[in-house]
């Protein structure tokens, strides 16, 4: 196998209460959410991007903020209300995103459009993940796991996703069909191994994390929400956004011994402050 490349791109920043990220084993959604909680307490995390250039073809996972979040590269209170249909959302999460941070923007920085990509990867449907599906729109396929699905639609569950999100794109569902992670669930992309979806439920139960592993073994582990930064599975602070608090657990044990072991190269929460826009190369 060719070389395998991995872009780590910051698709603008959301800001949120402390205990959404690391409440830990006592928070709860309304701590979470920041609603009661003091303005200059919140934090300015980035919304992470990455696109997998791999032999077999070019593959982006979740997509961050739409344009029009942020339609001149700073806050915009009315404008984020109307992208993400939710004045609750917008008061749990704001969002902004610089000129030339959109995930297209950047892709087209490097001489790629999304109609070169041959997949979009959704982890899970949240805000952040999701409103910038119509950035690349003309992606070839977007993939996102049938329990994720499942899970937006619930009644509980129309407050934290909107539909508008994936307005007029075809979302592929897929089912588990191997069985790496926490909970033995997880699909083979390729069918080669080399780019796993594992499931790690609990944020949210069709969460999955990508494991990008070479011929030799070595990989690279993308896990999303399921831990918000490093310290998250070094101290193992789970987050105030938990569908199953126990699941969140397990999962983040499992991504601390991913993380450990003595072939992954880079382990890497979605919203990690610490983490910079870089290449890996497997």
């Amino acid at each position: 196998m060719d070389k395998i490349r991995i872009h780590v791109f910051h698709t603008g920043e959301v800001c949120v209460a402390p205990d959404l990220p690391f409440g830990g084993d006592d928070s709860n959604a309304i701590k979470a959410s920041g609603i009661f909680g003091k303005k200059e307490d919140r934090l300015w995390l980035p919304v992470s991007s990455y696109l997998i250039e791999h032999p077999q073809g070019k593959f982006l996972v979740d997509t961050g903020w739409a344009r029009d979040m942020s339609p001149e590269g700073v806050l915009d209170k009315k404008a984020q209300i109307k992208s993400l249909g939710s004045l609750l959302l917008y008061k749990v999460n704001q969002g902004r995103i610089g000129l030339g941070q959109c995930i297209d923007e950047q892709l087209s920085q490097i001489g790629i459009e999304d109609s070169d990509i041959d997949g979009v990867l959704l982890t899970h449907l949240d805000c952040d993940h999701a409103n910038g599906l119509k950035q690349v729109r003309n992606a070839k396929k977007f993939m996102v796991s049938a329990d994720e699905v499942k899970f937006a639609n619930k009644l509980t569950n129309k407050v934290r996703y909107y539909k508008g999100w994936w307005k007029d794109i075809e979302l592929t569902q897929f089912d588990w069909n191997d069985s790496e992670g926490p909970v033995k669930k997880s699909y083979d992309l390729l069918g080669d191994g080399s780019i796993e979806l594992i499931n790690i439920p609990g944020h949210c139960d069709g969460l999955f994390a990508v494991k990008v592993k070479n011929n030799d073994g070595k990989f690279v582990l993308l896990f999303s929400d399921g831990g918000y930064a490093r310290k998250s599975w070094e101290e193992m602070i789970t987050s105030g956004i938990a569908a199953d608090k126990e699941l969140q657990k397990q999962s983040l044990a499992w991504i601390r011994q991913q993380s450990m072991d003595s072939n992954c190269i880079e382990s890497l929460a979605n919203h990690d402050p610490n983490i910079k826009p870089h290449i890996i190369e497997l």
